[in-house]
């Protein structure tokens, strides 16, 4: 029984590394479609958000047949219930990729982002990269201090997004209301997908080192 569990729970953490894979993958079309109105590249992610929410399914139908089946405890326990929280946080940083490829879609042929705003978005789509691809790590090998990193990056991304609101109030913005509400919009999907990053991360500390998190949504 307890081999038959090791590799459930194995099975349960590889989801998770593929959801971190195909959520890194969606935002990086996301904001290419962003950045260059390309089309094809949003209808692709939000085509393929439906991967990611059965990804999402999986985990969650495998860890209750686990909870149900095994009745885990202890550290066993902690590692299904952690699983569940960074699953959830995943399949939102999925939506929030979906959102943007859905901004990018509704303003095409156009480029939704104008070009005074897209040094701070492509910066803001390289720390969403570098968060999504340090969750892939950690989930594939747990590692306390690469977790902790992700508040680091989350800090940066805050930087970016306030930057980001100066620009939009700044007295010279010359693009109006409507342009102004995509890009506050577009600024905050990229914020909480950072912000869901270090959730997760949180959550793998916690898995790690069994001290509670303080500061986890």
């Amino acid at each position: 029984m307890r081999d038959e569990f090791r590799a459930d729970l194995q099975i349960v953490s590889q989801l998770l590394v593929d959801m971190a894979e195909a959520i890194r993958a969606a935002m990086r079309e996301a904001t290419r479609a962003l950045l260059t109105a390309d089309r094809q590249a949003a209808e692709t992610v939000i085509e393929r958000d439906a991967e990611i929410d059965d990804l999402y399914r999986n985990v969650e139908e495998r860890v209750c047949d686990l909870l149900a089946r095994q009745a885990p405890v202890a550290s066993d326990l902690r590692a299904m219930i952690t699983a569940l929280h960074v699953a959830a946080d995943l399949e939102r940083m999925g939506d929030l990729a979906d959102h943007v490829a859905k901004t990018a879609l509704r303003r095409h042929p156009s480029p939704a982002v104008p070009a005074e705003l897209r040094t701070v978005f492509t910066d803001m789509a390289s720390i969403a990269d570098r968060m999504a691809e340090k969750i892939g790590k950690v989930l594939a090998e747990p590692d306390a201090d690469l977790a902790a990193e992700l508040d680091r990056d989350d800090d940066t991304m805050d930087d970016l997004h306030r930057s980001l609101f100066a620009v939009l109030l700044g007295d010279d913005w010359p693009y109006g209301v409507e342009t102004a509400i995509d890009a506050t919009l577009l600024g905050r999907f990229y914020e909480r997908f950072a912000d869901h990053a270090v959730n997760a991360g949180e959550r793998v500390v916690y898995l790690i080192t069994g001290e509670p998190i303080a500061s986890a949504e």
